[in-house]
Parts: structure tokens; C-alpha cells; sequence
């Protein structure tokens, strides 16, 4: 148990200690300075903003930069569905894979324009080279991009005052994408090739088998590139099925600490640019402390879980439950993992989560019901946690009898309209989801498991599709033209609606005149803000989703044990 504990306290030092100057330099990205690779990129950066026949300095209403998005993101929606359809007929597939199904690629096709990358699908056996990197690794950087746009949108409707325009949602994807997100991918799958991901155009290899001499099939790919990506834009979503529990996919300690560090990494460091972006430190580290808290106290708990498991579970006890684990990762890597992936709307995975103890998979759970803010998505984590302290500084002010204000802006009723769209949609979306599968005929088909378990696979996944992670408890059967086309609207809805709202805030925000701080001003800053603001986060998440865990793993909890 101590070098679990060892190991964890490891993560959350390099964590923080690479999150500070990546904060510092995303800053600097997506205000337009100088920074050292300004001297390589920029001439790259223009040329883009000449193809795209837009400038750097030009400015967008709220109005303009949501449909920019909605647009840019529909047209890679329908570039992804088509290729998903006719990759049999497209070049780079050795191994002749046939297009996909129509509900299936519409759900892939969703789930990766909106970073969920939910898969309903095994990518050894279901998509091409081709597909794979022109599809699936393009949207992991352009979602990705995206989010920090939608962020430092938000940010600059804190900072400008009575201002009609938020920047350009062209300016912010081409930079977020060309300074942050390449270099940082290049350097991860380097990394990730040394330690023996492979990274090739090959076509699978056939091996024989030690113990029979019988053929097995090697499935190969360039996975290393998409790896990269995948962890460090909170995509998730296996080059494999079996996703980073894939020996060629995250085969060593060293990788999988690289790929636990990079899926959290830049949802930390935009904590830092946060501050540095509104001129005041401390209200970024009030932010980054109140996730770190829930993120160490979900380590905690899911540690303790897997490690002193329930009678059930129990194998070999010095191991803890090893159900679903690789052995070069055991419990204390994999209940990290666990905690990292739901904390951050990444999805993948490096153990099964359905064979996680009761409590353990109600970790996980809960962390996604949270609506994806304890660090969450890259961009989208913030701005949905920026939503609760609006929502906790409105709650305040009223208990208090004042105006509520945020950084010097009034909070006023249209941006608590556009608040609970953000903070509202995703738990509305998850129950009725997960009721609509519980109702539905063929539910009891879709689930390896009966009774509480099986209720729990059905509310993990679309607590997973409507807070756009993408992992999965494994058991249950997703790739049904009920699942995939429900699933599909709902991972477009709940990625675009609050993000639509996000913009909309940010355009109101920057209208405002700033109000100069006084005696009655509620700090945003100190301990008793991070206190309130944890207790709104928690009864928000616990009167949303109790009945539903009481239904499922609290209750598969204690039948485990009788």
C-alpha cells in the first residue's frame, strides 16, 4: 500500500511541477506573445490564416463564434461519416477492412467531433489506417483545440470591458493546435516508441503461438501518434479495443505513467493560465485546489477499494482485486488510472472498469456525473467548473442579500440562464438516457451482467456519452442501432449545448462594466470560498444522482457482500 501511496504522491508532484510552466506558456499562446517557437511557427501560422483567408487580429460577436464552431465542427462530422462509410474502397487497409454501419459511423462520428471518443467498435477489426489517422487523430486535435477556443472566449468576457466581440475562434483553433497541441503530441509519442508502442503502416503480423505453434494474428498500426494525442486532448478512445490495457499500446510502467501524466496535464495548466489571463494568481489556484481536493480524495477512495476489496473480489490478497487488471500495472497504476480518466473527460482505460469492486466503479462514476470539472476536458473542464462558481457566487450573494459578483462583473439572470444550461444539461441528459436503455426491450440483451451490476453498466455508459469521457464498464453491448443513435444525439447535445451557452455568457460578460471591488464584495479567493463552492458541486452531483447509485453500485455493493 505505500508504494501506492508513493507513486501517487509521485504523479500529483510532476503534475503540478509541469503544470505551472505549461500554464505559463499556454497563456502567452492564446494572447498572441512571443514565445520560443514563435521563431519556427509563425510563418506557419500566417500561411494558415492566408489559406483560411482570415487575420490574426480579427474579432467575433458570441453570435459569430458559436456558429464558427458549430459550423467547422459539423463539416468534420460529416467528413468522419462518409470515411467511416466508404474506407473499403479507400487506400492505406491492408487488412481490407469493410465500411462501418450507418449507426455506427454516425455514433463515431459524434463521439469524436464532440472529444468523447465513446467506441462502439474494436479498431483492429472495425477501421483502416486511413480512417484511423485522417479521422479519428484529426479530431482529437481539432475537439481538443476547440475546448481552450470556447475557454479563453469565456476568459476574455471576464477580462474585456463593454466589448461587442470575443476574439476569433479561427485565431484560437490554429494556435492552440499548432503551438500546444503538436509539439506536446510529437514529443509523448517519441516517448511512447521507445517504450515500444508501435508506430507503422505495416500490415499485421502473424506469430506463432509458444505453448500450440498455431498463428496469431498481431494487429499493428501507427498507434503512437494517435496515443499521443489521444491522452493529452482528454480524447480517449484505443488505437485497440482493448485501449491502453494493450500490451502495444501501453506496454511498459514508464508509458503508462507518461500517458496517466499527459491526460491531466493540460486541464491543470489552463488552471495557471486562467489566472494569468484575468490578472489575479489566486483565483486560479482557488480552481486548481478545489479539483486537486475531489482528485485525491477519488484516488483515495478507489485505491482503498480495489486494494481492500469486498469477499467477492478477493483473489490472491496481497494483490488486492486483480479482476480485469494486468498484472504489470496491478491495482495502485490502475486505480489511478481510473481516477485520472473520469476526472478528465478522456474515457480510456487501462484495466476494465466493469470488473472495478462496487465502490471502486462508483468512484469512476461519480467523478463523470460531476459533469467532467474536477480538472475535466481540455478547456471544457474549466469553463464548466468557472459555471459552478458562478452558480456558488449567485447562491451566495443571495444568502447575503448582495449582487453576486465575479471578477469585478456583475452576475445578473441571463448569465444564470446560460449557467444552467451548462451545469444542468449533462445530469438531465444522463438519467434520461440511462431510462430510456432501462425501458427499452433489449436492454437485458445488451448486459453481461443481471440485478444491480447490470443496472450500473447501463448508468456508467451513459453517464460516460453524456459527459463526454468514452470509457466503459465493458459490459455492456454498446454497438446496437438503439445505443448508437441515441448515444450518438446525446454526446452532440451535451458537448454543444453548454458550449453554445459558454460563448453566449462570454458575450455578455464582456458587455459589462467592471464594478470596483468593496467591503461586501464575497472573496473568491480563500478557504471558505473553496468550502462553499465543493458543497455546491457535491449537492448539485448528489441530488441528481443518488436514487440512480443507490440503484446501481451501492446496492451491488452490499448484495456483493451478503
Amino acid at each position: 500500500m505505500s508504494r501506492m501511496v508513493l507513486q501517487d504522491i509521485l504523479y500529483i508532484v510532476v503534475l503540478i511541477g509541469l503544470s505551472v510552466p505549461l500554464g505559463s506558456y499556454i497563456y502567452k499562446v492564446m494572447t498572441g506573445q512571443k514565445v520560443f517557437l514563435t521563431r519556427v511557427l509563425a510563418p506557419v501560422e500566417k500561411g494558415i490564416y492566408r489559406l483560411m483567408g482570415t487575420a490574426p487580429d480579427e474579432e467575433m460577436s458570441a453570435k459569430r463564434y458559436a456558429l464558427s464552431i458549430l459550423l467547422f465542427s459539423a463539416a468534420g462530422f460529416l467528413f468522419l461519416f462518409l470515411l467511416l462509410l466508404i474506407q473499403g474502397f479507400l487506400p492505406l487497409n491492408p487488412e481490407g477492412m469493410n465500411g462501418t454501419s450507418g449507426h455506427l459511423a454516425f455514433n463515431t462520428a459524434a463521439s469524436f467531433v464532440s472529444n468523447t471518443n465513446w467506441q462502439a467498435y474494436s479498431g483492429e477489426s472495425a477501421l483502416s489506417y486511413l480512417t484511423q489517422f485522417l479521422g479519428l487523430t484529426v479530431q482529437n486535435f481539432v475537439s481538443a483545440a476547440t475546448g481552450i477556443a470556447v475557454l479563453f472566449a469565456l476568459i476574455r468576457g471576464f477580462v474585456l470591458k463593454q466589448k461587442k466581440t470575443l476574439g476569433s475562434f479561427w485565431v484560437d483553433l490554429t494556435r492552440s493546435t499548432l503551438y500546444i497541441f503538436i509539439p506536446l503530441s510529437f514529443v509523448v509519442a517519441l516517448l511512447l516508441i521507445s517504450q515500444g508502442v508501435v508506430q507503422t503502416f505495416g500490415p499485421y503480423h502473424e506469430a506463432a503461438m509458444l505453448e500450440t505453434g498455431a498463428a496469431q494474428t498481431i494487429p499493428l498500426g501507427p498507434a503512437a501518434s494517435q496515443i499521443a494525442i489521444k491522452q493529452l486532448g482528454t480524447n480517449g478512445g484505443g488505437f485497440f479495443g482493448m485501449n491502453s490495457a494493450f500490451p502495444l499500446e501501453n506496454p511498459t510502467p514508464f508509458s503508462n505513467f507518461i500517458q496517466a501524466l499527459s491526460i491531466l496535464l493540460i486541464p491543470a495548466a489552463l488552471c495557471v493560465s486562467f489566472g494569468k489571463a484575468v490578472k489575479n494568481g489566486k483565483q486560479g489556484r482557488t480552481i486548481y485546489i478545489t479539483m486537486m481536493i475531489f482528485f485525491v480524495a477519488a484516488i483515495a477512495a478507489a485505491t482503498v477499494s480495489e486494494q481492500f476489496a469486498a469477499p467477492a473480489f478477493q483473489g490472491v490478497v496481497a494483490s488486492g482485486s486483480m479482476e480485469g487488471k494486468e498484472v504489470i500495472h496491478g491495482v495502485g497504476a490502475s486505480s489511478l488510472w481510473a481516477a485520472v480518466t473520469t476526472a478528465a473527460s478522456n474515457g480510456s482505460v487501462n484495466a476494465m472498469h466493469d470488473s472495478l469492486t462496487p465502490l471502486g466503479g462508483m468512484v469512476s462514476m461519480f467523478l463523470m456525473q460531476l459533469g467532467e470539472i474536477v480538472f475535466g476536458g481540455v478547456g471544457s473542464g474549466l469553463y464548466g467548473m468557472l459555471a459552478f462558481v458562478l452558480l456558488t457566487v449567485f447562491i451566495a450573494g443571495l444568502m447575503v442579500g448582495r449582487t453576486p459578483e465575479y471578477l469585478g462583473k456583475k452576475v445578473e439572470p441571463f448569465d444564470m440562464k446560460m449557467v444552467c444550461l451548462i451545469v444542468l444539461a449533462p445530469p438531465l441528459l444522463t438519467l434520461l438516457g440511462t431510462a430510456a436503455a432501462v425501458i427499452s426491450s433489449g436492454a437485458v440483451s445488451w448486459l453481461t451482467n443481471s440485478g444491480a451490476h447490470g443496472f450500473s453498466e447501463i448508468l456508467y455508459a451513459f453517464s460516460s456519452m453524456a459527459n463526454n469521457n468514452g470509457s466503459a464498464f465493458a459490459g455492456f453491448r454498446a454497438d446496437t442501432v438503439f445505443t448508437n443513435v441515441l448515444g450518438g444525439v446525446i454526446m452532440l447535445l451535451v458537448r454543444f449545448i453548454p458550449m453554445t451557452a459558454v460563448i453566449f455568457l462570454a458575450g455578455n460578460m464582456a458587455q459589462k462594466k467592471t464594478v470596483a471591488a468593496g467591503e461586501g464584495t464575497l472573496s473568491t479567493s480563500n478557504g471558505t470560498f473553496v468550502g462553499l463552492l465543493i458543497g455546491v458541486i457535491l449537492i448539485i452531483g448528489a441530488l441528481s444522482f443518488l436514487p440512480a447509485l443507490a440503484l446501481g453500485p451501492i446496492a451491488d455493493f452490499f448484495t456483493t457482500r451478503s
